[in-house]
């Protein structure tokens, strides 16, 4: 295992030289976000499970640990990560998928993954080790810095360990699935959602919606009556190719944008191949247009879009910021890293 020491240490001469890092974990995510040019920082040999406690529904994780790991760990006590992370391939880290923020379709069921990490232990930009948050399951006072970490995609700090609150899983899981168009999906997952339902996925392709039911064994049955619809064999195989782009829709697709919009958007008037998710919050689009027409129809949506995957990485990955938000995010990267080497252009060119 990593020596933190070392870690803290190879962070403090880079910052020192000025020399940028860029920080590798299991490399799952790598084509995610813009090209970072620097040297290698790797991280995936800082891992193995610190603590849990299956009865406080709470793990601390070193960030190299892998997802496998972790969720066959919970899974043997019957527990979950319930934000159901993307792996995209074995290596996939605790670490990585913090520093990514991505979360698979019983995000707007559950929450997302900011919403379960309860704290972490990082190395600033300085080669400071910064204890943020806590390790149990209560409220914390101030700006929970600890959550500002995720997604930021390893451009303020070097994860060590996370603390995260789990959730047990469910009694009793089933699929149903229904024909219609998205724009029928739309409205349904939308009424639905406004319900008492034990809704945990929602998902639209080619005239088809599914719908995932998760919960106790009556009331996933009392649901299924109510929605109705034929119920799908092999229900975990769908979602789980879905949440790692297994399906035809994300291996037939070149270029691939992920908008995310008000859920009770209408269908958007842009030529590709479209694919819904999260009742209609998140929207997925194989298409070649260019990147300034897909971001003004989701920004008159209400939303914004992402190059996912595909395109030039030097180009504008993530949807351009306002000024003001973007000065805000210049500064905490000039607190946590004011010699801005670790991932230096990973989210924007800016930072």
């Amino acid at each position: 295992m990593q020596d933190v020491q070392t870690l803290s240490e190879q962070v403090r001469e880079a910052a020192a030289s000025g020399t940028a890092l860029a920080i590798q974990g299991g490399n799952s995510k790598a084509f995610y976000g813009r090209a970072v040019n620097g040297s290698p920082l790797p991280v995936a040999q800082y891992s193995g499970i610190i603590d849990y406690t299956p009865s406080e529904l709470v793990v601390s994780a070193r960030a190299g640990t892998t997802l496998s790991e972790l969720e066959n760990t919970l899974a043997a006590e019957g527990q979950m990560l319930a934000f159901e992370p993307p792996r995209f391939a074995a290596s996939a880290t605790l670490g990585g998928t913090i520093a990514c923020g991505l979360s698979g379709p019983r995000r707007p069921y559950a929450g997302a993954a900011r919403d379960f990490v309860l704290g972490v232990n990082c190395i600033n930009g300085r080669g400071e080790q910064l204890r943020l948050g806590g390790q149990v399951m209560k409220n914390v006072a101030g700006y929970d810095l600890s959550r500002t970490l995720t997604g930021s995609l390893g451009t303020l700090a070097v994860l060590l360990d996370v603390h995260l609150k789990v959730l047990p899983k469910p009694q009793q899981e089933i699929t149903l699935y229904q024909d219609c168009s998205a724009d029928e999906a739309i409205q349904r997952c939308n009424r639905w959602a406004g319900q008492a339902l034990p809704l945990s996925g929602a998902s639209h392709d080619e005239n088809q919606l599914m719908i995932r039911l998760s919960g106790s064994a009556r009331s996933v049955s009392a649901a299924a009556r109510t929605l109705g619809g034929e119920q799908l064999d092999e229900s975990n195989t769908f979602w789980q190719q879905l949440r790692e782009q297994q399906l035809a829709f994300f291996t037939s697709a070149s270029t691939l944008w992920r908008l995310s919009v008000p859920p009770a958007s209408a269908p958007l008037d842009l030529d590709g191949h479209w694919l819904l998710d999260w009742g209609g919050a998140q929207r997925w689009l194989a298409s070649d247009l260019p990147a300034r027409d897909i971001r003004l129809a989701a920004a008159a949506a209400g939303g914004h879009a992402t190059l996912f995957r595909g395109g030039e990485r030097d180009s504008e990955i993530f949807h351009p910021l306002p000024p003001a938000l973007l000065a805000l995010h210049q500064r905490i990267k000039q607190t946590f890293d004011p010699a801005g080497i670790l991932n230096p252009g990973r989210l924007y060119r800016e930072f």
